[in-house]
């Protein structure tokens, strides 16, 4: 993602939202996250350039607001719109949609505006957006 936040500068905002509702692999606290991500994954010093948030809910009855909203507009991403988690068991929340989040790392393409145009499983690469970031900026 901070590479793309080079190439777009401030034309592209990147904001994220850790969640703790996928295997509970964000079972930090907000200071935590940030010190893993400097030393641990990915480390070497790594800061991230986007806009981290505390940590949120995507799911289920304390869905966050932005969240209901993008899954309302977007239901299914568009690379992959038959993707859902593959262990049901990890599903920790209620009540269950198929417009859920399937995991960690899922994108949302927004535009200037604040419409979401565009969801992107968790398989789709992050370098990939750059086609559509660079298509929604023209």
């Amino acid at each position: 993602m901070n590479q793309l936040i080079e190439k777009f500068g401030d034309r592209l905002a990147v904001l994220a939202f850790p969640c703790n509702q996928f295997g509970h692999q964000e079972n930090t606290t907000h200071e935590e996250l940030l010190n893993s991500l400097k030393h641990v994954r990915p480390g070497n010093n790594f800061e991230p350039k986007m806009e981290m948030f505390s940590k949120v809910d995507v799911n289920g009855s304390t869905t966050h607001n932005v969240f209901k909203v993008l899954k309302e507009t977007l239901p299914l991403p568009v690379d992959d719109a038959t993707s859902f988690m593959a262990d049901p068991s990890c599903i920790i929340w209620s009540p269950v949609t198929r417009a859920d989040i399937a995991w960690n790392f899922e994108k949302f393409l927004v535009d200037t505006d604040g419409k979401p145009v565009k969801r992107f499983s968790k398989k789709f690469p992050t370098k990939d957006l750059d086609s559509h970031i660079a298509s929604l900026l023209e």
